[in-house]
């Protein structure tokens, strides 16, 4: 068992520094190439602190592990919701940009919509996965033309961004490269000693999936959100939350999806039901008053806690 831990932890480490050499390094070189800030933080942070996932979910799916696969992206998803944002908005309330109400949280919204009835069959196949990424493909294209044509942030409110621009292209190229082998590295050591933690506990994959996988991979969105909470940069700790979500959903598991058709296994209806109810009540919660306040966070901070506490009970 402490093997089993001991490599978990080391997965994790290497998930999560990899995330930040990959996100660093994209962020730094999109600016280089004339991507505007808001492009950058829109498509590359969002999706880059998404690949901790998407390598986990992968290798599980190539592995035959397909219950920490969807069990990874379903717990993520959930834990992006009421963990990170209800403790980002614990930390400072989060102001909401109107375009998240019309527009990003509708399509997080309708893309979890959409994964559930891919999975009415209780699989999802190399067709729907496929889907999903021409999906994936068409929201950047979406975000990045209507990015170009919105009002550009202040340069306080791109802190995050801008602070990767720090030296050559030549750097920036080896930090993504050794960022994306530390991805690589990591999700293989991560969902290996997470098999045995599941064999050695007499649980299923599913509940490690959904639980010490999902929060372990959701490290960098923690990482990102919270800090740009505590700097007042709402649109970043919120949009990074929205983006990845959607990421996580179109891009993770349609990847994961054609490598190896994904049955919805030991992950649960009640699952996907918990996470689609945290994406449909961010919503209501966004609009009254375009704020996330202290009160929301607690709400969905003790809302995730509740799931958590209920899974491992009945596991």
């Amino acid at each position: 068992m402490y093997i089993a831990l001991f490599s978990s932890l080391l997965g994790l480490v290497f998930l999560y520094f990899g995330a930040e050499a990959l996100v660093k390094g994209s962020s730094s070189l999109g600016l280089r190439l004339g991507l505007s800030p808001l492009v950058v933080g829109l498509t590359i942070v969002a999706f880059g602190t998404s690949m901790p996932e998407l390598t986990v979910s992968m290798y599980a799916a190539y592995t035959g592990q397909t219950d920490i696969a969807v069990g990874n992206v379903v717990g993520s998803n959930i834990a992006n919701i009421g963990l990170i944002l209800g403790l980002s908005a614990l930390i400072r309330p989060l102001h909401i940009d109107l375009k998240l109400i019309r527009i990003d949280v509708p399509i997080m919204i309708g893309v979890s919509i959409l994964l559930c009835l891919l999975l009415i069959d209780n699989q999802l196949g190399m067709i729907e996965g496929a889907l999903l990424i021409a999906g994936l493909f068409i929201f950047i294209i979406f975000s990045v033309v209507e990015a170009r044509q919105a009002r550009l942030p202040e340069p306080e409110e791109s802190e995050i961004v801008l602070a990767a621009r720090w030296g050559g292209w030549l750097q920036e190229v080896l930090l993504i490269a050794g960022g994306l082998v530390m991805l690589i590295i990591g999700g293989r050591v991560l969902v290996n000693g997470a098999v045995q933690i599941a064999l050695l506990a007499g649980v299923s994959e599913a509940v490690i999936g959904l639980t010490i996988v999902a929060v372990g991979t959701s490290l960098p969105e923690l990482a990102t959100s919270v800090l740009a909470a505590a700097r007042n940069m709402s649109d970043i700790s919120v949009g990074n939350i929205v983006g990845s979500n959607i990421f996580n959903t179109m891009g993770v598991l349609g990847a994961s999806a054609l490598m190896a058709p994904l049955p919805l296994g030991n992950v649960t209806w009640g699952d996907l039901g918990v996470m689609l109810a945290f994406t449909i009540v961010l919503l209501p919660l966004m609009r009254a008053g375009f704020l996330l306040k202290r009160r929301d966070g607690i709400i969905l901070l003790v809302s995730y806690l509740i799931y958590i506490t209920t899974l491992i009970a009945m596991a």
